[in-house]
């Protein structure tokens, strides 16, 4: 397979090497706060934050998607998280006034946030979003294929190319990605969850 490698992206800079692994997770502002704030408690009882928004659907939303490091996460799992986040904000305050928490899983189509993520799902289809154009492209769309040298390998189809290149898309400037929806990922996520088609906690999604 043919291999085009777009630029690189220079992660020298102390603090670009900190949000590496977190800028897709929680963006600045309240998301990042509050992020900050619950990481700890959430992963001292075995959870981990895959993304953080606030302002969602009426504007005083907070939506926090989280799963277990196996990739699983139970309704009832969701529910006791959330006791635990909510606790934290009761005592931190960091969102002034009234809001609403709404604790998830990340779903089928599921954001992709941090490097494991595109290592887990090589092989599935995924849109990946730069928030600065690479090679005169922002977007692509194309098959994972996992993560090496701070950039998430892509197979697509590029123009000028008789066959699919595997494109190196900088890490540091993906501002979004999520799985594509299909019947092979429905089928591997059910399998990955332990359920079948009838079981609601395979199927929450967040979104």
């Amino acid at each position: 397979m043919a291999s085009t490698k777009l630029e690189t992206t220079d992660i020298s800079d102390a603090t670009a090497l900190a949000t590496l692994d977190t800028h897709l997770v929680a963006p600045p502002g309240v998301a990042r706060k509050v992020f900050e704030l619950v990481r700890a408690s959430a992963e001292g009882a075995g959870f981990e934050i895959v993304r953080v928004r606030f302002g969602l659907q009426d504007g005083r939303t907070l939506q926090i998607m989280a799963e277990r490091p196996d990739g699983r996460i139970s309704v009832h799992e969701c529910e006791e998280l959330s006791h635990i986040i909510s606790a934290v904000l009761d005592v931190e305050d960091p969102i002034p006034g009234e809001y609403n928490l709404e604790v998830s899983s990340p779903g089928i189509d599921r954001p992709l946030t941090r490097p494991k993520d595109f290592e887990r799902w090589q092989g599935f289809e995924a849109k990946v979003e730069l928030g600065e154009a690479v090679s005169g492209r922002k977007r692509f769309r194309g098959i994972l294929q996992g993560v090496e040298d701070g950039e998430v390998l892509v197979e697509s189809e590029v123009e000028g190319f008789s066959e699919p290149q595997i494109l190196g898309l900088p890490f540091l400037k993906v501002s979004e990605a999520k799985l594509v929806m299909s019947d092979d990922l429905i089928r591997e996520s059910l399998k990955r969850q332990g359920g079948g088609e009838d079981d609601p906690d395979a199927l929450s999604d967040g979104d």
